[in-house]
């Protein structure tokens, strides 16, 4: 029986941006515990502020100071909060519509559980003990008990050191588990074996299988062992260290058709510099003990591939 294969996978980069006059005002006021929107030509106040109008597309930058007080809109609990989230213990998550302004802003609200929640409910903003002018800055709503509305009135948006830009990290933490192609490619990696499924259509031998043709969209069930050896049909230098990776740079990573292969896989290339390495190049792969896929690839020695051999490899 093949394994059941499953893998922990995580996305993460930091996304930074500049910001415009308006997004920088609202943030830098957050930074001063202070809310503003905007208002558009109508009078409508938008909060989050927007630079242009999402009805008629015009440019605004009449800044608004609007209370941190106002009232839920609509919400949904959250019982199992995830790392990151702005609680740690189970919250709501609520539109609030904040006194002054005409619509609402998503935050977490923090009350003693969906009992204690409900549309129309008055809240506050909790502000962060530190803040740095970011969405952040506002830890959260709590429960208010003064009905008592603010109210609107126009604001300068000067403020001491604006913030002009953030860095947000983006984080995606999921489970992988393959499909019967991938998995039956995975199995055989472990054991140093190279396993692609051919078309039944076309005849082409895809690798790594993908349980269907990329080229005729046709289901896909014939096992074809291909390799270990292939040819370099294109490659890069890498000059840019990735984060946690642990390889020297500059290194190459390249397209190899394997022998018996009609579609290129990803490789490392090492065991060469990286300016004699070359298109038609033979390589073999490189196992480390314990792992499931080749490290790297290396030279085998023989002589170049005609080109006219692999110049239809994708």
């Amino acid at each position: 029986m093949p394994e059941n294969l499953t893998a922990p996978l995580v996305v993460s980069f930091p996304f930074t941006r500049s910001l415009g006059p308006v997004q920088s005002a609202f943030l830098t006021g957050l930074r001063e515990r202070t809310v503003l929107g905007v208002r558009t030509r109508d009078g409508r106040v938008l909060v989050p502020p927007v630079e242009y109008d999402p009805v008629t597309a015009e440019e605004i930058r009449d800044l608004v100071e609007v209370a941190t007080t106002g009232k839920v809109t609509t919400w949904a609990w959250n019982g199992s909060p995830r790392p990151r989230q702005p609680l740690p213990h189970p919250f709501a998550w609520a539109l609030v519509r904040l006194d002054g302004a005409d619509t609402a802003l998503l935050h977490a609200l923090d009350a003693d559980g969906p009992q204690a929640v409900r549309t129309g409910m008055r809240v506050r903003i909790r502000w962060a003990a530190r803040r740095e002018g970011a969405i952040t800055d506002i830890a959260c709503f709590e429960p208010c008990a003064t009905a008592a509305a603010g109210h609107a009135r126009a604001h300068s948006g000067e403020f001491p050191e604006p913030v002009t830009g953030i860095t947000a990290p983006a984080r995606l933490d999921y489970t992988y588990t393959p499909g019967r192609a991938q998995s039956r490619h995975l199995n055989a990696l472990a054991r140093h074996r190279t396993l692609g499924e051919r078309c039944p259509s076309c005849r082409k031998v895809c690798v790594p299988p993908r349980g269907a043709c990329p080229t005729c969209g046709v289901a896909t069930t014939e096992q074809v062992e291909v390799g270990p050896r292939g040819t370099v049909t294109t490659f890069c230098v890498v000059n840019i260290k990735a984060k946690d990776a642990h390889i020297d740079v500059p290194y190459v990573y390249a397209h190899i058709a394997l022998d018996g292969a009609d579609l290129a896989l990803h490789g490392r290339i090492a065991g060469i510099p990286c300016d004699q390495v070359r298109m038609g190049l033979r390589v073999e792969p490189v196992w480390k003990e314990g792992d499931r896929y080749p490290d790297h690839y290396r030279p085998t020695g023989e002589p170049d591939a005609a080109y006219d051999t692999y110049k239809e490899s994708p």
